[in-house]
């Protein structure tokens, strides 16, 4: 198919009066007084500074209740989750603010491998494959660094598009190149491996979840563009290469609102025809959004004009330098197939009306409802301080997902469905629901205490 890819009891306390006392009981009750009285006494060695204040965990109590939480997101194993969150949440100390922070900072920093790592395994879908990473030598786990994906062509491999890439982007960020057979980047397994290639850096390395960048060329430009706009709220930007999608897909560029599009295409590329970005630059002009197109007319001796040349890094660089994920828009705008009901920020489509559904090549079926776009649409926006207005297009149930950033959550919320008025109320912050949608997610600065599920009236 080439480039042409198409490219979820109460307690009850009984109390008897004794007719009298133990003596031993008399003792340790007059002892309680005499505590009452003096406070209590310092263990030997130990001064009042290093005693919790009444109702403060401890170090060690605050330092076992982060290493649950940060087992907790990392376990693959959903039943060993499902006992991890109830220990958690059995914890006194386990508050909205401690698990939050606990889960904002991270597990502890370790000293890891720097400089160049080629053929680094990962496992997806029960198989495993390779990636090559770069990571910079001047490496400190004490700070946060920028993540590029780059996604090969046909024909090569991750660890040869790390050694070509690696010396152009030098030490500003971590690099990884995964490798996938044939570069076939429109594949479901392809989209899961890149997703689990960035969670397995991300489980070793302080990668900044603001500044994770995907790249590709030709082939691996395609998978740039469709795990991209499948996956837009997790990118600081997409930077596609001699590529380019079907017009078909053209819908899911609506998904980069928030997300910065950077691309590149040589003027005589015979592989893939430049007039593909030109066609997406038009698009995203339409659209009003932000992108960056760079066309240029050099020619390799052996690619041709389908190549990306070396002169063009340092300006891409720079870009990338300069941009960072804004993790809580107040706007957002998510286009959906059947098999991409999943979280897209703070908004997720659960059940739609009859729509295009890709299968697992994206490319075996090209039924009418792809060859005429009937995909499913929702467009959500804070207009105003909690009162967000949500338009949607064959969408019969969305979720909300809502924290502190995005409302005042001590205040009454407003949520307007298609111009009618769907909720109207306080909401209530939940631990549980915390933890369960990092663990989902897997991103550290997209935190959401809150979920609203509401279904879509039918016009009349």
């Amino acid at each position: 198919m080439g480039f042409r890819a198409f490219l979820r009891s109460p307690c009850l306390s009984i109390v008897s009066k004794p007719r009298f006392l133990p003596r031993a009981v008399v003792v340790l009750a007059g002892l309680a007084a005499v505590l009452v009285l003096i406070g209590p006494v310092s263990a030997p060695g130990q001064t009042d500074s290093d005693v919790p204040p009444p109702g403060r965990p401890s170090d060690a109590s605050r330092q076992a209740l982060s290493l649950l939480i940060q087992t907790f997101l990392e376990t693959e194993d959903s039943e060993r989750a499902g006992r991890l969150l109830s220990d958690i949440l059995r914890e006194p100390a386990a508050d909205l603010e401690t698990v939050t922070a606990m889960i904002r900072a991270g597990r502890p920093a370790q000293a890891e491998p720097v400089g160049l790592q080629p053929g680094m395994p990962v496992q997806s879908r029960g198989k495993s494959y390779r990636y090559g990473l770069s990571v910079p030598r001047s490496y400190s786990p004490s700070r946060d660094y920028a993540l590029v994906i780059c996604l090969h062509g046909a024909g090569f491999t991750g660890d040869a598009y790390l050694e070509r890439w690696q010396p152009r982007l030098g030490d500003d960020a971590i690099l990884a190149c995964p490798t996938y057979p044939s570069g076939m980047w429109w594949t479901r397994e392809a989209e899961d491996l890149v997703l689990a290639t960035l969670r397995a850096v991300q489980a070793r390395y302080r990668v900044d979840p603001d500044r994770i960048f995907l790249t590709g060329m030709s082939n691996g430009g395609i998978g740039a563009y469709l795990i991209g706009f499948h996956h837009a709220t997790r990118f600081a930007g997409l930077a596609p290469m001699a590529s380019g999608i079907d017009d078909v897909l053209f819908p899911f560029l609506a998904n980069l609102r928030n997300t910065p599009v950077y691309l590149i295409h040589g003027a005589q590329d015979q592989v893939m025809p430049v007039s593909l970005s030109r066609s997406i630059a038009q698009e995203l002009t339409r659209l009003g959004y932000a992108f960056v197109y760079r066309e240029h007319d050099q020619v390799h001796p052996m690619a041709g004009g389908h190549f990306f040349p070396r002169e063009e890094l340092p300006a891409l660089a720079a870009w990338m330098g300069t941009h960072r994920r804004e993790p809580y828009p107040k706007h957002l705008t998510v286009v959906r197939d059947a098999t991409h009901l999943l979280p897209f920020g703070w908004v997720r489509i659960d059940a739609t009306d009859r729509i295009a559904s890709f299968t697992e090549r994206l490319t075996d079926n090209r039924d009418e409802t792809i060859l005429n776009r009937v995909y499913a649409t929702l467009d959500a926006e804070i207009v105003s301080p909690n009162r967000i207005e949500v338009h949607t297009q064959r969408v019969r149930r969305y979720t909300l997902f809502l924290n502190q950033e995005l409302a005042d959550l001590s205040q009454p919320i407003t949520i307007l469905t298609d111009g009618r008025l769907r909720y109207q109320g306080r909401v209530t912050p939940s631990p549980e629901t915390l933890l369960r949608e990092a663990r989902l997610r897997r991103d550290r600065h997209q935190l959401f205490p809150v979920l609203l599920t509401l279904t879509v009236e039918a016009a009349p």
